[in-house]
């Protein structure tokens, strides 16, 4: 990803989200408005900056901005903390010459953080998710929840990857359509950070040109942090659920997260969990539990550790 290109775009697309009544701006009514948003002119004055500046800024001609002006801007744009700090990743200076990188080293999981998910077995669903969105490891129950991600191939492993390339992920999600949005903005947060990944940018391109809603959602430069929230359920097995996760983080490791899933004490969805630990602790070959959606559902894979197999995701 061009960082100057990113954030040409970036600026552009706040400032076109902003009425000038809604940011105070001066407006003059010597032309009429040809474009949404505010002009460059008008940015320019809320920010404190000269408009020959501000364009400069904009169109990724910036040398050693300052923070104090990139701050002027960011309350210009109201943008909230999640957005000021990938502007200001942006607008970082960088070596005049570009720097011989080492391959990344493929991402490993710590003993203790797999420990930790045997723990949690039969009990909340919980993954390693790492950079790009790759699913680094996972329980049972958490693969009985989504798709068993330990038998994809291991460059599918990928939260991004399943939500836009496999049928099951719109029928398992009831607002795919919010969820893959905001998985669209992390995506976009994360290029921001890792801007020279190239299985970043491989990934980016393959869903750019296999998808039409990341393409559009892509295009907006909407970013987002993914720390906690609640996600709404159709489970083959065992029908709806209402599911609450936390993305923790460990010291040592910060491109990694923990993504623990829990439900509400008492509730239909600590039920049907229950269900669904059960139906993942049954030995292969022994019958599975009713479904409460399905009085014949379908019987467990080897091993039995997901209601799905995954499917071939190369004629996408």
């Amino acid at each position: 990803m061009d960082r100057n290109t990113e954030l040409s775009e970036f600026l552009r697309s706040r400032r076109a989200r902003l009425s000038p009544g809604d940011a105070g701006a001066t407006v003059s009514n010597d032309s009429p408005r040809r474009v949404p948003g505010l002009r460059r002119e008008e940015l320019a004055q809320l920010a404190g900056v000269s408009t020959d500046y501000y364009t400069r800024l904009e169109q990724g001609r910036h040398l050693n901005v300052s923070e104090a002006v990139l701050d002027a801007v960011a309350r210009a744009l109201r943008l909230d903390d999640t957005e000021r700090a990938y502007l200001f990743e942006l607008a970082r200076p960088r070596p005049r010459r570009a720097v011989r990188r080492r391959p990344a080293r493929p991402q490993r999981v710590r003993p203790g953080v797999h420990t930790m998910l045997r723990m949690l077995e039969g009990v909340s669903p919980a993954f390693v998710i790492g950079r790009r969105g790759d699913v680094l490891a996972s329980n049972r129950l958490a693969r009985a929840l989504i798709i068993d991600f330990d038998a994809l191939p291991y460059h599918e492993r990928n939260m991004a990857r399943f939500m836009f390339l496999d049928e099951a992920a719109r029928e398992l999600y009831r607002e795919w359509d919010k969820y893959a949005a905001e998985m669209v903005a992390s995506l976009r947060l994360e290029a921001g950070r890792h801007p020279d990944d190239p299985r970043l940018t491989e990934l980016v391109g393959e869903l750019t040109i296999k998808s039409p809603e990341f393409r559009r959602w892509w295009a907006d430069h909407n970013v987002r942090e993914k720390t906690h929230g609640v996600k709404f359920y159709h489970h083959p097995v065992v029908g709806d659920m209402t599911l609450s996760y936390e993305n923790v983080t460990f010291p040592g490791d910060a491109d990694q997260a923990m993504c623990i899933y829990t439900v509400e004490p008492g509730s239909p969805s600590e039920a049907a969990l229950r269900l669904l630990a059960s139906w993942t602790a049954s030995p292969p070959g022994a019958p599975s539990p009713e479904s409460p959606s399905s009085s014949s559902p379908s019987p467990a894979p080897s091993p039995p550790v997901s209601p799905r197999s995954p499917r071939s995701q190369g004629d996408h």
